[in-house]
């Protein structure tokens, strides 16, 4: 067998052999086979052939140990929509304005308060006002009741814009770059700034990550014996903030490993891909650029919402890959439906 030329990559070499394989079984009558495509929602360009290339590098014979492949993920706007507002910050919307149904006197208390005063113009709670009246509506209850209740609110909460269930305003590509490095031996993690119990109530059914592989910002956090039973309660007082500087530093405490690959769309997560990409070997730091306003939305560096200036400027100093949703993207959503009870 003629050796493969030392110039020719593993991929070439590989695709040189089916085209051989077809060949040859069209010459014996019978119908050649097709070689799939590991990312077929992905339109070919520099970023699909980036994430093939690591992968490729990644999983060689000579490539990273098993137990060194971690791969880190970004939640919103990286892995499902996060516009017009965060899903989280809704889904504690609902439920306050649910809790001042059934408990009209905790209006009186301060983060609620707010909510009555605003009405329906959100506009006026900033950032601090719904960090507040989540800390409120996610208090006194152990992390299965958050996990039910939030389950509970995806079963019927649907996107202002698209009409479906949250759950189905996932990434398609994005679920196939999970794929893909999960058969190449990774382990895949989010890594995200929104609340640790609420991405868990969902993770595992809609990405296939399992709650030990999410790391998120939480609050306080007690144990006590109930009915002769160890339970741990979630308390108002605030935890770990997971975004900025501390995606690494949570990295770090919960991972004990330094990632090969981090995908984010943010510039939230400008220290995680930070963090990833200046370890030695095979790296992959890919930033979502939020371009396409007919199938999703277009925003970067004048948006509340996922904002995306520094991080985008570094990617062109780094060499990051970014994605263009609109030219990198043949389709966006799963056309079915996926996600707890959906």
């Amino acid at each position: 067998m003629t050796p493969t030329p030392p110039l020719m990559s593993r991929r070439s070499a590989l695709m040189s052999f089916a085209g051989a394989a077809c060949a040859g079984l069209a010459a014996c009558g019978r119908a050649p086979v097709a070689v799939l495509d590991p990312l077929p929602s992905w339109n070919d360009g520099a970023a699909k052939r980036a994430i093939l290339h690591f992968a490729d590098a990644v999983g060689a014979v000579n490539g990273m140990p098993a137990d060194e492949r971690i791969a880190v993920f970004d939640n919103d706007g990286t892995l499902w929509t996060e516009q017009p507002i965060y899903i989280e910050a809704q889904f504690t919307l609902d439920r306050a304005r649910q809790m001042l149904r059934e408990e009209p006197s905790l209006a009186a208390n301060p983060p609620f308060a707010a909510l009555a005063s605003a009405g329906e113009s959100l506009s006026s709670l900033d950032a601090q006002a719904l960090g507040a009246l989540a800390m409120a509506t996610h208090a006194n209850s152990d992390p299965e009741g958050m996990e039910a209740q939030v389950r509970a609110w995806l079963e019927t909460a649907r996107h202002p814009r698209f009409g479906v269930p949250y759950t189905q305003c996932i990434y398609q590509p994005m679920l196939e770059v999970l794929r893909l490095l999960r058969g190449r031996q990774f382990k895949t993690f989010i890594v995200s700034g929104g609340g640790v119990d609420f991405i868990r109530a969902f993770a595992q059914a809609t990405y296939g990550v399992p709650p030990e592989q999410v790391i998120g910002s939480s609050g306080g956090y007690h144990y006590e014996m109930r009915d002769g039973a160890g339970v741990v309660m979630k308390t108002p007082e605030p935890g770990s903030v997971d975004d900025g500087a501390g995606k690494p530093q949570n990295i770090a405490l919960h991972i004990g490993r330094r990632p090969l690959a981090a995908f984010g769309n943010s510039d939230g997560d400008l220290e995680m891909l930070q963090y990833v990409s200046t370890g030695s070997g095979a790296r992959l730091a890919l930033l979502v650029h939020h371009d396409d306003a007919s199938r999703e939305y277009a925003y970067d560096r004048d948006s509340e919402v996922g904002r995306l200036s520094v991080a985008l400027d570094e990617a062109a100093q780094r060499g990051w890959t970014v994605v263009s949703m609109k030219q990198d993207w043949r389709t966006i959503f799963p056309a079915a439906p996926r996600g707890p009870g959906i």
